[in-house]
């Protein structure tokens, strides 16, 4: 099986090296323990200082606090290669991490997965494969190592019905297939009208539209495509997180750097103590 491999690299000094360390860990051991398994990908996250220190084959995702506008998200490379940019804010490990999922489960943009439209009178269709889109909202999150990431989709979110034992999303907060949740949101192509439609919860409720037969500029992928028709997505990127998630966020970290603290400061001393006893 081939490895991904992807550069975190920070282009603001907002970002310490530490912190930077911190959310690459954090992303690692969401690749490796809750991604892998479900989607069968195997895949490395390395941190860099800067991004001509990057090895060649690996995929960035570039921090920066760039207004960034439509231009956040996955891009390509000239040589068609994809690379991330996530504009910096307090919840940057969460965004990051968004762009990391769906990196590693759909690199190039143009995946689909055929299943039943949630619309009605509508057969079956083509869905885009954005693993964290439905679920994207930070009221969906959840910790690894106290680093806030991103919650995301299995198989089973485009299975026919909802079985027992299904699991949709990784969270189980989606709790049935093609549902969508609040600040949330997924694309479909329809073969029979080759119109382009969303299933969108940016307001009160869940909404249908139609978008219509689309057209890409030239290089340009499906989910590039996408992102062009949902300015919702822009605007959600920019809102930070909510107060009680941002202070049991901040509560988490505390603990696991604490933790961290004193288990350095023990491999310290018994580094000193085995020094002495050779010495």
């Amino acid at each position: 099986m081939l490895i991904r491999q992807i550069a975190l690299v920070s282009q603001t000094n907002k970002i310490s090296s530490s912190g930077l360390s911190r959310v690459g860990a954090a992303l690692q051991k969401q690749a490796t323990r809750d991604l892998a398994p479900i989607w069968e990908i195997k895949a490395t996250v390395d941190t860099f200082a800067k991004l001509s220190d990057v090895p060649v084959g690996y995929w960035p995702i570039i921090i920066s606090e760039k207004d960034l506008g439509d231009a956040a998200g996955i891009h390509e490379d000239k040589q068609g290669q994809p690379f991330a940019l996530v504009r910096w804010s307090y919840g940057w490990s969460l965004t990051a991490s968004h762009e990391c999922l769906e990196m590693l489960v759909d690199p190039f943009g143009n995946r689909i997965m055929a299943g039943q439209s949630p619309m009605p009178n509508q057969g079956r269709v083509e869905f885009l494969v954005e693993v964290c889109d439905p679920s994207e909202d930070d009221a969906f999150a959840y910790r690894v190592n106290g680093i806030v990431v991103s919650d995301f989709y299995t198989p089973d979110f485009f299975a026919p019905a909802p079985a027992p034992a299904g699991h949709y999303s990784f969270t189980r907060a989606i709790t049935a297939p093609r549902q969508i949740l609040k600040g949330g949101y997924i694309s479909w192509h329809d073969p029979v009208t080759d119109h382009w439609f969303q299933e969108t919860f940016f307001g009160a409720k869940p909404t249908f539209r139609d978008l219509g037969q689309l057209t890409a500029k030239p290089l340009e992928n499906l989910r590039g495509l996408l992102y062009r028709h949902t300015p919702e997505r822009s605007a959600a990127k920019q809102v930070p997180f909510k107060g009680a998630l941002q202070k049991a966020s901040k509560s988490s970290m505390e603990a696991h750097e604490k933790a961290s603290d004193a288990k350095a400061k023990a491999l310290q001393s018994r580094i000193a103590q085995v020094i002495k006893d050779f010495a």
